[in-house]
């Protein structure tokens, strides 16, 4: 086996551009490279913020597995769910389900609660016949474009998300909490700061404040961090928003977030954040094989449409915990 240099540095690109870890098609296993070089991957991780492995031989799950066991990091369960997944192996599933057709935002993984994986890993098992990539953008960068007065009202006012789980429509109650026993649904809402009551027809309804901004434990920088933009109506479109208005009336919508003081977010503060974000994004053009890992902190992730068959496995790994609540104001 041939061995692989890790001195690659690409640092005259931009940030927003993926390290790169080339294997060459060499016959390489990507667990067995990444074993004794656990501590320099972290370094490059914090550096660049996304590093990709491409060339390897990574060719099913199973393989994907070995390597997120060859990182030696603790892995996070998926619970508390936002978006539909299917469990592989212990520690990875599949990315968001959702119809091909539709767009997913970029955004942080997880930042809608209070905690969160400071790693999400991503490895390409199928890559679809057209479409189907995975934007990236620097976290810092779009930070910096939203400008001071917008990063001032979210972390002072942080979000809250206030989610009403009707049956048969987006996420079952049970799916989100991965659990049929209501006593365990109500033991984890006190563990995080989650505000829940049962309301008629089995319909569960659950409010949380989080942060709007969030410092990276390690870098120590300030980012925008939430998922206000995903869980506002006005992020299925007009139409749509209307339409479910209509069906389960505005106070009962199945996601909606404002700021933790209850006060709506300006839908123009909305637009700016979903603009920006996507000014910033940088298309990941998948390959059979590869393997990547964002620091979620630093780089916020989102899923074009395509056609065709696609299979891209995730696994969250480092999960964070903020230490103390940040909005003592509202809690």
């Amino acid at each position: 086996m041939e061995e692989v240099a890790l001195n690659l540095a690409l640092s005259s690109k931009p940030r927003d551009i993926t390290y790169l870890i080339d294997a060459g098609k060499k016959n390489v296993n990507l667990s067995e490279f990444v074993g004794p070089r656990v501590e320099e991957i972290k370094s490059l991780v914090l550096e660049h913020g996304s590093v990709l492995f491409r060339g390897f031989n990574v060719d099913a799950p199973a393989d994907f597995q070995s390597f997120i066991n060859a990182l030696n990091s603790k892995t996070m369960k998926y619970t508390y769910r936002s978006t539909p997944r299917t469990s592989l192996d212990k520690d990875i599933f599949t990315a968001t389900e959702y119809p091909p057709q539709l767009e997913i935002p970029l955004h942080c993984e997880n930042s809608y609660q209070r905690s969160w994986p400071m790693w999400i890993s991503f490895c390409c098992i199928t890559q679809a016949a057209k479409g189907g990539q995975t934007p990236i953008a620097d976290v810092l960068k779009v930070t910096k474009a939203l400008g001071a007065d917008l990063l001032d009202r979210f972390a002072k006012r942080g979000v809250k998300y206030v989610r009403h789980y009707h049956p048969y429509v987006d996420l079952s109650w049970e799916e989100v909490f991965q659990t049929k026993d209501r006593t365990e649904v109500g033991r984890f809402c006190a563990e995080n700061c989650i505000d829940y009551e049962w309301l008629d027809g089995d319909i569960l309804r659950t409010e949380q404040v989080c942060h709007g901004v969030a410092e990276h434990p390690l870098t120590k920088e300030n980012v925008f961090f939430n998922q206000a933009h995903l869980f506002h109506p006005s992020s299925l479109g007009e139409k749509a928003q209307r339409d479910m208005e209509r069906l389960f009336g505005a106070t009962r919508m199945p996601r909606n977030a404002c700021y933790g003081d209850g006060t709506e977010i300006d839908l123009v503060d909305l637009e700016q954040v979903r603009a920006t974000f996507e000014t910033a994004a940088n298309n990941m053009e998948w390959q059979r094989g590869d393997v990547m890992i964002l620091d979620n902190m630093q780089f916020a992730h989102g899923r074009r449409a395509f056609t065709g068959k696609r299979l891209i496995l995730t696994s969250f790994l480092n999960p964070y915990r903020l230490p103390t609540p940040t909005l003592t104001d509202h809690m």
